[in-house]
């Protein structure tokens, strides 16, 4: 299948295979998981997948062997083979912006071949993993010294959007496994509040800031980036030691000398990588600092693990196809309008943040590759928190609300912090959970318990709330990087289906270019006549007045 397609393909609603799963959503949409499991004495047993060190339940999904079936009709149809090939092979599928999608090659190993433009692209990346790994041993072993002689014991992440969210995530994931006479922190936000906690208690002496943006003019980390050199200057006094204190991770060689980094010092990637792809390349690179180049290689082999199994498995045994499609099922057929994640270990407490990037940004789409309407629902809104907080929380609405609420439950055969019977109480809660959204309670067991008639349907639990069980065996640096791939490979599954782009992201393009417009505005002599609606107008003048 060719990455633009020539001529616009039929539209997903009137498709034989999406028409199909109507009609049989018709006929089931109302099956209860409780009698599914009735007849089905097997089912938890026989509805699960084991590939790549993960092991998924999809059991408690509101699904049978014929949704299975055709959702694999829909994805053959739609040409999912097809476009993961094409993904592999280079192909420009990112249309609107003409680039290939070759995040997978971050991960791919020395020796492997991946072509763009016939051209293998692995040595580029194999060559700038080389040179992390040699500055990271040199910070880590403190032969890398700031200007005035001393090593480097913070590290300051600046960056925004997907050069901020990997590399929190990846550094609270892998905390475990990180320096602890090191201090890692990230700054995104560019409410001066961030930058301003980030560093009230660190000697800049002792602090190196990685300043990650491509084209490095992202307003917001330049912002940043600026307000942290005016910050290290004001103790260190010399203009030469911004070398000795910032790096950048960027392909703009021209800006960053500009800023008084040392070229020498700029790590690059390529625009084949997209911003929510990217924590696996040199945007990893506080990661790499964090748990050590060892430790980064072993997450990039997990992800390499995923990937092939996407590559190669068939779709009935395919983990991210079968989750995408399972998405594509709820969003479309059942009007489910959120997704949640909840993993139930603390280290993953920046994962559902991490996954509102890379699934909303990707997949927030209204027309299809050719322009056209897309003409059915896409992009579900994720969410979710750490187990067990959650329960206290939220929970109340998935089992006992009105809405329908797929539910990711992630955890894990051995705890990283062994404290009496933590690991089996918090495991417990993972498997309690998902029987009680699925079963939950009829009215004859509630009064079964000697409940009042009157308080009986305050204590009904409706069941039949879907979810999907991950286990791994440990919260690893690989473990990591295959769950992330997981997720990656399950949002390009449910953007093949829409016939979407899921690599662009026009849609936070408008807001920056008014900003530009309004900054100067709110600093200058305040908005012309007519340059924006009266509501606008008035907030920016309220504003002002509110500054004196």
């Amino acid at each position: 299948m060719s990455a633009i397609p020539r001529t616009a393909p039929t539209p997903l609603a009137e498709r034989p295979a999406w028409r199909a799963l109507l009609e049989h959503h018709k006929k089931t949409g109302t099956l209860h998981l409780r009698d599914l499991f009735a007849a089905d004495a097997g089912r938890g047993e026989r509805l699960t997948l084991e590939a790549a060190g993960l092991y998924l339940d999809y059991s408690k999904n509101r699904i049978t062997d014929e949704t299975i079936a055709l959702l694999m009709g829909l994805a053959s149809e739609c040409g999912l083979r097809e476009r993961i090939a094409a993904m592999f092979s280079g192909e420009k599928i990112n249309v609107t912006e003409g680039r290939a999608v070759l995040h997978v090659a971050l991960r791919a190993p020395a020796g492997e071949r991946m072509l763009l433009d016939g051209v293998d692209v692995v040595p580029e990346v194999q060559a700038v993993l080389a040179r992390m790994t040699a500055f990271c041993d040199d910070v880590r072993s403190g032969s890398w010294r700031g200007h005035s002689g001393r090593p480097i014991r913070n590290v300051i992440n600046i960056g925004i959007g997907g050069s901020d969210l990997g590399p929190v995530m990846a550094y609270e994931a892998l905390r475990h496994y990180s320096r602890r006479d090191m201090t890692f922190r990230f700054v995104s936000n560019v409410d001066g509040t961030d930058f301003a906690e980030a560093t009230r208690d660190l000697d800049p002496g002792e602090t190196l800031f990685i300043v990650c943006s491509k084209t490095f003019t992202t307003l917001e980390t330049l912002t940043n980036a600026h307000t942290a050199r005016e910050w290290a200057l004001r103790k260190l006094g010399d203009e030469r030691a911004i070398r000795r204190h910032f790096v950048a991770v960027s392909t703009n060689a021209e800006e960053v000398a500009k800023f008084g980094i040392d070229p020498q010092n700029m790590f690059g990637f390529w625009d084949w990588v997209g911003g929510r792809y990217s924590m696996d390349s040199a945007v990893g690179l506080s990661t790499m600092l964090a748990i050590g180049p060892e430790g980064f290689r072993a997450m990039l082999a997990g992800f390499h693990a995923m990937d092939e199994h996407f590559r190669s498995a068939p779709f009935e045994r395919n983990l991210p196809a079968l989750m995408g499609l399972l998405s594509v099922w709820y969003n479309d057929f059942f009007g489910a309008q959120t997704a949640a994640v909840f993993p139930y270990d603390q280290y993953l407490k920046r994962f559902p943040a991490y996954l509102q990037q890379l699934t909303m940004e990707s997949n927030g789409k209204h027309v299809t590759l050719t322009g056209a309407p897309v003409g059915v629902q896409t992009g579900p809104i994720y969410w979710g928190e750490p187990g067990t907080n959650g329960q206290h929380s939220f929970y109340q609405l998935i089992h006992q609300g009105t809405r329908l609420i797929p539910c990711d439950f992630i955890g894990f055969g051995k705890t990283l912090n062994p404290l009496g019977d933590h690991h089996n109480l918090l495991m417990a809660n993972v498997f309690a959970q998902g029987e009680a959204l699925a079963f939950g309670k009829t009215p004859e067991q509630v009064k079964a318990e000697g409940t009042p008639d009157w308080l009986v349907p305050h204590r009904v639990f409706e069941g039949n709330r879907p979810s999907s069980t991950f286990l791994l065996s440990e919260l690893t640096p690989e473990a990591l990087g295959k769950l992330v791939a997981l997720y990656e490979h399950s949002v390009f599954t449910q953007g093949v289906i829409w016939q979407i782009d899921s690599f662009d992201q026009w849609g936070v393009e408008l807001g920056k270019v008014l900003a530009k417009k309004i900054i100067g505005e709110l600093e200058g002599s305040g908005p012309a006549p007519g340059s924006h609606d009266s509501s606008t107008t008035a907030l920016m003048e309220r504003y002002r007045k509110q500054q004196g």
